[in-house]
């Protein structure tokens, strides 16, 4: 079965590094909206702080790893379905995440 969320990262990942790349001495954590149809660019820091403590310790296992492979840690947000899913991405892949993707969340 196809993941709906990768798809849609794929459909806006133009925008998923440039707002990487605009923001990248803020060492960036990106984030889908679904609904809104935006994608924002939130310091590691700050946006780690609005999570559980559960979601805390996962981001940063996830976003350390990703740093050292190169990645970037791009969250999709479904309000519909209550859903945040996060998926680690390669950063030099210019046409997008075409391959999976390792995913948490769900």
């Amino acid at each position: 079965m196809a993941d709906h969320y990768i798809a849609l990262v794929q459909e806006y990942w133009d925008t998923v590094i440039r707002a990487y790349v605009d923001f990248q001495e803020k060492k960036p954590v990106i984030l889908l909206d679904i609904q809104a149809a935006k994608v924002y660019a939130y310091p590691y820091r700050g946006f780690m702080a609005d999570l559980s403590p559960r979601s805390r310790k996962l981001l940063k296992l996830q976003y350390e790893e990703a740093i050292k492979k190169g990645e970037v840690v791009v969250f999709v947000r479904d309000n519909e379905k209550r859903k945040l899913v996060s998926y680690s991405l390669p950063l030099h892949d210019t046409t997008g995440p075409n391959r999976p993707a390792k995913r948490t969340g769900g």
